[in-house]
């Protein structure tokens, strides 16, 4: 594996950083950073699978061990990851408000900012 330069915080990965599973082998690049700007909370990572074109991974943030400049290390391994989907991600927010308390009038404004953030 390459040198992965500085430890960085999520709000610094950019879109098509390399990421590797725990063994080093590259699993594929950052598609996006899931995360809930205004609580700062990191959820987690959309990954292009190589090669390229591939199907979308989604890595939670308790599977990412490091995030580096030049690339995020994960956990786990390729296998560990479960495959994205925009109906899963809305299933978990819906789920999180429930635990929280969170009103549903919140939950409808945070479920609509990140279907917006996503479209981009």
């Amino acid at each position: 594996m390459e040198d992965l330069g500085r430890p960085i915080a999520y709000l610094a990965l950019d879109e098509g950083t390399p990421v590797f599973d725990h063994t080093g082998a590259r699993v594929g690049v950052v598609e996006r950073v899931v995360a809930d700007l205004p609580m700062d909370i990191f959820e987690g990572l959309i990954i292009q699978e190589m090669p390229l074109f591939g199907r979308h991974l989604f890595a939670d943030a308790d599977q990412i061990a490091e995030l580096h400049e030049r690339g995020a290390l994960l956990s786990v391994g390729r296998e560990d990851l479960r495959e994205y989907s925009e109906t899963a991600v809305a299933k978990r927010n819906r789920a999180s408000s429930r635990r929280t308390g969170e009103g549903r009038f919140r939950a409808l404004l945070r479920h609509a900012w990140h279907w917006i953030s996503t479209r981009s």
